[in-house]
């Protein structure tokens, strides 16, 4: 059965929002669960999947108000763009935090991860436990700079999700961060308003941002993925073996989710220089000296010690 084909003997409907395409490295997979999920409950629970945002003109936080609001009961997010309703959230996109994914998969699939969803339960929301949907480390894509070291972002107009996190990274790295809402970065771009974007290949590649920049620097300055989110008290109306058919699926296929983009990110870093673009791996070392010291004394107060204490647990001390 389709995702998008109601059931009659639905006794719970509602609509996981996502901001990718259809032709993406989300979308399928929350096709699946949310399929799974409707068959394995025989039909009781019908979750429609929208792709971008459902052409809503609203920012993510507005979508975020409907979610708790309980006009739309599941999103998929970044969790930095959660950061002015709850700042801990801002941890995911900490630059330089985590080595690699295993380290983010630690972290916030463990004693991390729960310290978040009890934050974000306080504020009527249920973020799903092993819910966090891989988008992969972010690296720096330009319109004609080659960014070989820090000093090469100097006044650089460079697109960024919302979020302070972003924002003062890139402010400390000498650039110019410009916040656009991502289905909107393209035509940026094209026009020449903006010079670069930081995303992982997968994000390249499904917005075919190769059609309009010409290097990309692999600087892995931070990682990124999808919270599934929920309307909190939709979830907790749900009946137990409703919700514990929805938790096994979310871990099966964002398990699924997260191995097919590692591997679509290994994959892409070959396909895209065959598309023309121009690859080079940057002086990382030169963006961590900017960023020491201040920046992560800052981050560490914004966050509070219980988070911060957290996330040194899985991956070392960082200030």
């Amino acid at each position: 059965m389709s995702s998008t084909t109601k059931s009659t003997a639905a006794r719970w409907r509602g609509r996981q929002f996502h901001y990718q395409p259809v032709a993406s490295h989300v979308h399928p997979f929350l096709v699946d669960l949310w399929d799974a999920v409707r068959e394995e409950t025989s039909g009781r629970l019908d979750i429609e999947v929208v792709a971008d945002n459902g052409g809503l003109k609203k920012s993510h936080l507005e979508i975020v108000d409907a979610v708790i609001a309980g006009d739309i009961q599941f999103y998929a997010l970044m969790g930095s763009i959660l950061g002015p309703l709850a700042p801990a959230m801002n941890v995911q996109s900490l630059p330089f935090a985590f080595r690699d994914n295993d380290d983010v998969y630690r972290a916030m699939d463990g004693a991390l991860g729960d310290a978040l969803r009890s934050d974000l339960a306080a504020r009527g929301l249920y973020l799903m436990p092993h819910g966090l949907m891989e988008n992969g480390f972010r690296h720096i894509a330009t319109t004609g700079r080659v960014i070989n070291d820090a000093s090469d972002l100097e006044g650089l107009s460079i697109r960024i999700p919302e979020g302070k996190v972003f924002e003062e990274t890139f402010r400390t790295l000498g650039a110019d961060p410009v916040p656009l809402f991502v289905l909107e970065l393209y035509d940026a771009l094209k026009t020449g308003k903006l010079q670069a974007q930081e995303n992982p290949l997968a994000i390249i590649d499904s917005l075919r941002l190769h059609e309009v920049v010409t290097h990309v620097s692999m600087t892995s300055h931070m990682w990124s993925g999808f919270n599934i989110i929920g309307n909190l008290p939709f979830w907790n109306a749900l009946p137990e073996d409703v919700r514990e058919i929805v938790l096994r699926n979310v871990k099966l296929h964002v398990g699924r989710q997260r191995r097919h983009t590692i591997a679509l990110n290994e994959e892409l870093a070959r396909t895209l220089r065959e598309r023309g673009l121009r690859f080079n791996t940057a002086d990382t070392d030169s963006f961590r000296r900017r960023l020491a010291g201040g920046f992560y004394r800052q981050w560490k107060d914004e966050l509070g010690t219980r988070i911060w204490s957290l996330l040194e647990a899985e991956v070392g001390k960082l200030a």
